[in-house]
């Protein structure tokens, strides 16, 4: 576990102290720490989300920059949006499809989390939708406004198809799950872990139609840290530090850590340890370093410039923005100096 900023600013007192003289090295220091703040944090209950920052707690990485953080647990991304709009949410992770409203100016992204491979669209042998053909026609569940919107449009495009060639059911995350197994559905789009466990209780029946993987020759699914502009304006200095955390906690998860993070969401979510462990193949499990290197050379600008143009292309936006309005990269970049 790092020092926390406490034992830093007693450690530059002392130095201080020797050197200058008592009241001077005092000032100094303190000045060293910063404010302590609260930061109010919207996750999702899985390991995509909490990976990096289950462990940024556990570890004391935002005990180390003085922030107090105060979790709370929800869907989906849009939902997130919505409670930040309210001010009852200051950072927010989110998936894949709500990206598209930080595109249009509803939200500021200020980190890169991962390269997502959780979304998926799955369907089912007895209800004849065990190839993407075969959606044709079909009754699919899905929930608007998130990656599993975004994961079954690219699918039923790579099968000729769109959105007016099935009869599309939206629901939430749960009923996903529900209707699905219940057969009141043939397939559905969908996240992990509830992809995971619709494959499972169908067993034999459940058939993996397409994944991000599947397009990654022309798309790219991302997941990010999120903030309303307004916060973004009045609170660089603390998402730079909330950043930091996150990115250190970051490079711990990819560092071989990944059973011990998952022992810890599972805590988090009071779910079953193995359940959350099988979740570490959904996405590329980027390094805060990496995140920070690429954000000054080019590359996580490419990847949202990328986001952006399929996203143009699918008729998802009809605004064309500047990666940098709506991505603050000198915030991943600064972040990334420790």
């Amino acid at each position: 576990m790092r020092k926390t900023w406490k034992k830093l600013a007693a450690m530059a007192v002392t130095a201080s102290m020797v050197i200058c003289g008592g009241a001077m090295g005092v000032s100094a220091a303190t000045e060293e720490e910063p404010e302590k703040v609260t930061v109010n944090v919207a996750y999702m209950p899985d390991y995509a989300s909490l990976n990096g920052l289950i462990s940024a707690i556990e570890l004391g990485y935002f005990d180390d920059e003085n922030i107090d953080v105060q979790l709370t647990e929800f869907s989906d991304g849009p939902t997130i949006i919505q409670a930040m709009e309210s001010g009852s949410i200051d950072v927010g992770y989110i998936g894949q499809g709500a990206h598209k409203l930080c595109i249009n100016g509803k939200a500021d992204i200020f980190a890169l989390a991962h390269v997502s491979n959780g979304d998926a669209v799955i369907g089912s042998k007895e209800k004849g939708t065990d190839t993407i053909e075969g959606l044709k026609g079909k009754t699919i569940a899905y929930s608007s406004g998130t990656s599993s919107e975004d994961i079954l449009n690219k699918t039923l495009a790579k099968g000729g198809m769109t959105m007016d060639d099935i009869t599309a059911m939206d629901m939430d995350a749960t009923n996903i799950v529900t209707a699905m197994l219940s057969g009141s559905v043939d397939a559905c789009a969908t996240w992990v872990p509830n992809s995971l466990k619709v494959l499972e209780e169908l067993g034999d029946d459940g058939v993996q139609l397409a994944d991000n993987k599947t397009f990654i020759d022309d798309t790219v699914s991302l997941a990010s840290w999120i903030c309303m502009p307004k916060y973004a304006e009045e609170n660089r200095d603390v998402l730079v530090r909330f950043t930091r955390a996150l990115f250190k906690a970051m490079d711990y998860a990819a560092a071989d850590h990944q059973e011990d993070t998952a022992a810890l969401i599972a805590k988090q979510i009071a779910g079953d340890q193995d359940t959350v462990y099988d979740q570490r193949g959904d996405a590329e499990w980027l390094t805060g370093k990496e995140v920070s290197e690429g954000a000054a050379d080019g590359t996580v600008e490419g990847y949202y410039e990328l986001q952006k143009e399929n996203f143009i292309e699918a008729g998802a936006v009809e605004v064309d923005p500047p990666v940098s309005d709506y991505v603050l990269l000198d915030v991943m970049k600064e972040a990334g100096e420790y």
